[in-house]
């Protein structure tokens, strides 16, 4: 654990000297708001629908603010089944349907940060993760920790925390080998820079370490464009790639040797998740 926590420490460490530490603006009050809107259909010879609807309000006092973030994404997909009865020359055509949602996962998370001086803040947070394609029936976290803001000037920020986390995880498949709740160490940081009067990147890194079992490691990276339509309306492309060493369980139908079913048995899923997204971002 100490290896890997050293590790991002030492990418925090290299990555400030580039971004260098500036003065920081004062921050602005009152209430901000943005929602994301991802939308997709398709019809024909393949009917399939994607939603994704995220929210991020947040609320800033002189040195206090708090946000609440709130995430759904859900993808049906229609499976057509063809066959004929008849001859080769006089055949009809029966065509049966089968729908199936093959995408889906849910966030719900706040946040509160307290500033203790120009760089230096306290926070906590709690949050709830669904994600049963992933194996996570329901998973919540709770944290609390330190950070700095290294900048925040102009459009550009770049800042880093650390905390304490405790988690606590029911599965979709159930895992004696494992607990279902554990004390963590969690790593992030944060940068965001405009590139343009009307475009703007973004990154986000969080690293958490279970405290119980070293091998638990989980990685949650973000990386975004958003570039500004007209007035509060903007189009963002993002890519996320979560990663987890340990993933769920997933239950699969086992055949014996001759093709006949002989129950379950139970193996990982993947490693790594990744959701690519372009979506209408209203802001006020």
């Amino acid at each position: 654990m100490k290896g890997r926590a050293g590790w991002l420490a030492g990418i925090v460490c290299a990555v400030v000297p580039a971004f260098g530490v500036e003065a920081q603006d004062a921050p602005a009050i009152g209430w901000t708001n943005s929602t994301e809107l991802t939308a997709v259909w398709t019809a024909g010879n393949s009917p399939a629908s994607t939603f994704g609807l995220k929210n991020d309000l947040r609320r800033t006092w002189q040195r206090s603010s708090v946000r609440l973030e709130a995430g759904a994404l859900r993808t049906e997909s229609t499976t057509r089944t063809r066959s004929a009865r008849g001859t080769g020359t006089d055949f009809v055509v029966a065509v049966t349907e089968s729908s199936a949602v093959t995408a889906e996962s849910y966030l719900l998370r706040g946040r509160y940060d307290r500033e203790l001086g120009a760089r230096t803040f306290l926070f906590g947070g709690a949050g709830w993760t669904r994600n049963t394609f992933a194996g996570i029936q329901n998973r919540y976290a709770f944290v609390a920790g330190a950070g700095n803001r290294w900048i925040d000037r102009e459009g550009t920020v770049f800042k880093t925390d650390y905390g304490l986390t405790y988690t606590v995880q029911d599965d979709v498949v159930d895992d004696p080998s494992r607990s279902d709740s554990f004390a963590g160490l969690r790593l992030s940081a944060e940068a965001a820079r405009p590139i343009s009067e009307s475009a703007k990147l973004a990154t986000s890194l969080t690293v958490d370490e279970s405290l119980s079992e070293t091998d638990d490691l989980r990685a949650d990276w973000t990386g975004s464009l958003a570039v500004t339509v007209s007035g509060n309306v903007a189009l963002k492309t993002s890519l996320q790639v979560l990663f987890d060493n340990q993933p769920s369980l997933a239950s699969i139908p086992l055949r014996n040797p001759a093709g006949d079913p002989a129950g379950n048995v139970t193996a990982p899923l993947d490693e790594f998740d990744s959701v690519f997204t372009v979506a209408l971002v209203l802001s006020f």
